[in-house]
């Protein structure tokens, strides 16, 4: 490391800047590390931002430039001291850049540290997504402080590659072969954890704390990890503070609080409820110098006689019903998300009779019914979900969640709260259930994981080109009969000059990878790529042609969701070279763009025919899309993750 801080000095001086934007790995810990000796300010940006709210950090702080993994000039609005400027996903699509000084967080480390005591610092392993500062104050800097082992793999090692869903059965795997001794996790990852050793009968006996934050957990999840004889404590912190304002002590008798405020922090409670904190704080944010005086949280709680401190919920969401109710939403969607059928859960309903929920289906066939029946028994009758709609999920690469896990209440209420929905919003959500159910197929989990043979992925890339082969000509043949639709004419031309030879790069990649081109160019397809290809015919030939973009719609999101992705871990499985992946890649990268232009377009479809059209043909395309690759053979040495 000292080489690196050597050669990064040169750079101190003149205040530059670092766009730090790296996966985990041994690699972004050393940078990490020398950035912070050189003290040489760091601008560290989560893999999930997109790149719209990229371009805002980068530019707000003034470095510019075209790539984020170089230094560039220093902004002069970062306050002095600045170390760290850390962009929280706030309440809206802008992110706002936080600054911290490398005092204050090496601060906090210590006071971590001197809660936990040493003891602690055996084998702590990075779970948490690469540049959450939460993770790298108290996992990171506090390991290395404490003396102990920092273990940092690649996300898709830890069974994190999975867009939609985390591979838990992976995750408790790896933690239990690396014996690790400490986690920090977000309840979401708590929980899949815990349903994972529930069912196998699996046990973690090296670890010797969990620490669980980043949004409220519900007390029978405790319980139930407890029970499993995971040491797990309930923590609270803000940006701000340095990601750490308290955490559970190792013999709490009364489970649910947030535990006593670390030594650096002091809390208090507002005559309103609402939490303040004083003590060393962040310097403020770009261009706007923090405001001396207590912290506002914006959450409101209690300190029991114990200095305990309980958090329970936040300021601005709570709701008050037209029953004069206040009802905390928080509390309704921990009970809620107890059911195993819900996977996400936002309350909302002020100045409704009663409540109402958003919920996210957990699996293709959760009876939701059911589920919101058994959570509304646990609650008393006025808060209780009365109403209710699926949505598609809350991510934080669609701006309704931040990176630890917390609902980004106002994003999620401007797109499905505030008059009626978008279409292509609409579209996702009525495909969830499918999507989910094609994300169960064993070819695909085994393709996202790596773990497929080369005879497999030459089989799938066959398949691949006989469907591709069909794309610019079922496009034409939607053209032919939606000749008196402009704008849809205009977009199917621009697709079929962007389409055009794209199944020659799978041949390529064909070759590349060892196979026989020319066979799979005149071989036949197999009977479920040919129904794929022939259903899409049938539906633009005798239906609303404006069904094919139902097919766009699937193709395209499944290419950015798991193409790269895919790609990257066949790669590293099989050891082929980057050219037996030039379609994936390239058409993975390419489909980014595609799927905003497709969101635009389709927003703009506003009559029922045309709407009902693409959804039924978007769910027929899953369920097709599905049954080609489910009849893939797949080799012994084949694993579904």
């Amino acid at each position: 490391m000292g080489q690196a801080v050597a050669e990064l000095r040169g750079d101190a001086q003149s205040g530059k800047p670092h766009v730090l934007r790296l996966d985990h790995g041994v690699e972004a810990a050393v940078l990490e590390l020398a950035l912070l000796d050189a003290g040489i300010p760091v601008l560290s940006l989560p893999a999930f931002f997109t790149d719209e709210q990229v371009r805002h950090a980068v530019s707000a702080c003034g470095a510019g430039g075209e790539c984020p993994s170089t230094p560039h000039p220093a902004p002069s609005l970062l306050p002095r001291l600045t170390a760290r400027v850390t962009f929280t996903s706030g309440s809206t699509g802008t992110p706002k850049g936080v600054c911290l000084s490398q005092s204050h967080m090496l601060t906090v480390a210590a006071s971590v540290v001197e809660a936990l005591g040493t003891a602690h610092a055996g084998r702590h392993c990075a779970l948490l997504p690469p540049g959450i500062l939460l993770e790298t104050v108290a996992g990171f800097f506090a390991t290395m402080l404490a003396g102990g082992t920092y273990i940092c793999p690649p996300q898709r090692e830890v069974g994190l590659g999975d867009p939609f869903r985390p591979d838990f059965g992976a995750m408790v795997s790896r933690l239990a072969v690396w014996r690790i001794t400490s986690l920090i996790l977000v309840p979401e990852y708590l929980a899949g954890m815990v349903a994972v050793l529930e069912r196998t009968g699996q046990r973690l006996p090296d670890l010797t704390l969990v620490a669980v934050g980043g949004a409220r957990v519900p007390v029978e999840l405790l319980q139930r990890a407890r029970d499993l004889g995971l040491p797990v404590r309930q923590g609270y912190g803000l940006t701000e503070c340095g990601s750490v304002v308290s955490l559970e002590c190792a013999d709490e008798s009364l489970e649910g609080s947030v535990g006593r405020p670390l030594g650096h922090v002091r809390a208090t409670i507002a005559s309103d409820g609402e939490i303040l904190l004083e003590g060393e704080m962040y310097l403020g944010t770009i261009g706007e110098p923090r405001t001396p005086g207590p912290l506002a949280t914006g959450d409101i709680g209690r300190i029991d006689e114990h200095g305990r401190l309980w958090v329970e919920g936040r300021k601005t969401a709570m709701i008050v019903t037209s029953y004069g109710r206040n009802i905390s939403p928080e509390w309704v969607e921990a009970e809620l998300l107890l059911q195993p059928e819900i996977a996400q859960a936002l309350v909302h309903g002020d100045g409704r009779p009663a409540p109402e929920a958003l919920l996210v289906p957990a699996s293709p066939d959760a009876d939701i019914v059911k589920a919101l029946a058994a959570a509304n028994r646990t609650l008393p009758a006025y808060a209780r979900v009365a109403t209710w709609r699926e949505a598609a999920p809350f991510t934080p690469a669609n701006g309704m969640l931040t990176g630890n896990g917390r609902l980004r209440r106002k994003a999620i209420a401007r797109t499905w709260l505030e008059g009626k929905p978008a279409f292509f919003d609409e579209l996702e959500a009525a495909t969830w259930r499918d999507r989910l159910r094609f994300l169960t197929i064993p070819q695909v989990r085994a393709g996202l994981a790596g773990t497929i043979s080369r005879r497999t992925y030459l089989d799938y890339l066959i398949q691949a080109y006989h469907h591709v082969r069909h794309t610019v000509p079922l496009m034409q043949a939607a053209r032919a009969r939606l000749l008196d639709r402009p704008e849809l004419v205009a977009a199917l031309d621009e697709y079929i000059e962007e389409e055009t030879g794209h199944e020659e790069w799978i041949l390529a990649d064909i070759a590349a990878a060892g196979g026989d081109a020319d066979k799979a160019r005149t071989c036949r397809p197999n009977p479920a790529t040919q129904a794929m290809v022939d259903h899409a015919y049938a539906r633009i030939g005798e239906g609303n042609a404006a069904c094919f973009f139902g097919m766009v719609y699937v193709l395209e999101s499944v290419s950015v969701a798991l193409a790269q992705r895919g790609a990257s871990a066949v790669a590293a499985n099989l050891g082929l070279p980057p050219e037996a992946f030039t379609y994936l890649t390239s058409h993975g990268a390419l489909d980014q763009d595609h799927m905003a232009f497709f969101a635009a377009l389709v927003n703009r479809l506003d009559t029922p025919e045309d709407r009902e059209a693409i959804t039924r043909m978007a769910r027929e395309m899953f369920a097709l899309f599905g049954g080609m690759f489910a009849a893939i053979a797949m080799e012994d040495q084949d694993v579904a993750a």
